[in-house]
C-alpha cells in the first residue's frame, strides 16, 4: 500500500509541476518567467525519471506486482501442439 501511495503522490507532483510550467508559459514573456518555465519542466522530467526508476526497482524486487492484461499474458502456459 505504501508503494502505491508513493506512486500516486509522485504523479500528483508531476501534474502540479506541469501545471506550474503551463502557468509560467502562458504569462507574459520575461526572462524570469522563462527561467521558471524551464525550472518547472526540469523538475517534471526529474520526477518522471525517478518515478520510472522507483517502479522498475519495486517490480524487480517484488514489492510491486504488475496486474492487468500484460501480467496475465505472461503467466499463461504456452499451448502445445501435438
Amino acid at each position: 500500500m505504501i508503494i502505491k501511495s508513493i506512486v500516486i503522490i509522485a504523479f500528483i507532483l508531476i501534474i502540479i509541476s506541469l501545471g506550474s510550467a503551463l502557468f509560467h508559459l502562458v504569462n507574459p514573456k520575461t526572462e524570469v518567467q522563462s527561467q521558471k518555465t524551464v525550472k518547472a519542466l526540469t523538475i517534471r522530467i526529474a520526477l518522471s525519471i525517478l518515478l520510472f526508476i522507483f517502479v522498475f526497482i519495486a517490480v524487480a524486487t517484488g514489492l510491486f506486482k504488475p496486474q492487468g492484461l500484460g501480467a496475465k499474458i505472461h503467466m499463461q502456459q504456452p499451448v502445445q501442439i501435438p
